[in-house]
């Protein structure tokens, strides 16, 4: 894996390549739910269709076997935030990041960085390339919660808080969870959340002859 001054560098790099002659660019993330256990299958995924690059937050890695996300793909931490700025006029990372991609999908998403989303918080890399978002570009998150906290009155209200932002919901399913429990909650399944990404951008780059 390149050193992350050199993947900063690497993110800057491509900024200019025409869209209609490349891959589509995904930036997925990982947020703190047992589901980033997924993380890993979920890149393998979007690696084979689209150019990659993932972030995760401190709390997912707990879950993420970062031996076995594809060796293309950078994995950006809190770390690497400002790890390679050392002059005012240097890249900023959330920027850059920002800037590179095309689609960003947060799978899984926490019930804790859904609210921060939904209040505009800022504390971490993922939530700062949140905060400076483009949002007439996709954006699709993956929640991810024991059920007690799906069904609480505060997931609702901040999920029509994303909503209003344009941020596209894929639900999650009922099942048994990592608690035990059996219900509604868990994150959608790697393959749904690659194929429900996959229509939606073929499906506007056909209406839009290429562009999304």
């Amino acid at each position: 894996m390149m050193a992350r001054s050199e993947a900063v560098s690497s993110v800057g790099d491509n900024m200019s390549v025409d869209n209609g002659s490349r891959k589509p660019r995904i930036l997925l993330a990982a947020s703190g739910s047992v589901a980033a256990v997924k993380f890993a299958n979920l890149c393998h995924c979007f690696s084979e269709w689209a150019e990659v690059r993932a972030v995760a937050t401190s709390a997912s890695l707990h879950f993420i076997d970062r031996e076995a996300i594809p060796k293309d793909i950078i994995l950006y931490t809190d770390e690497n935030e400002w790890s390679s700025w050392t002059k005012l006029g240097d890249s900023v990372l959330h920027i850059e990041l920002r800037k590179w991609a095309d689609i960003m999908v947060i799978a899984p998403l926490s019930a804790n960085t859904l609210g921060k989303i939904a209040g505009g918080l800022c504390d971490n890399l993922l939530t700062c390339i949140v905060r400076a978002w483009d949002y007439s570009k996709p954006f699709f998150v993956a929640p991810a919660m024991n059920t007690f906290m799906w069904n609480n009155p505060f997931t609702e209200r901040h999920l029509i808080a994303i909503d209003e932002l344009g941020i596209s919901l894929i639900p999650p399913v009922t099942k048994r969870l990592a608690c035990g429990d059996y219900g509604n909650g868990a994150m959608a399944e790697p393959a749904t959340i690659y194929s429900t990404v996959r229509l939606f951008y073929e499906s506007k780059a056909q209406q839009g002859n290429g562009d999304v």
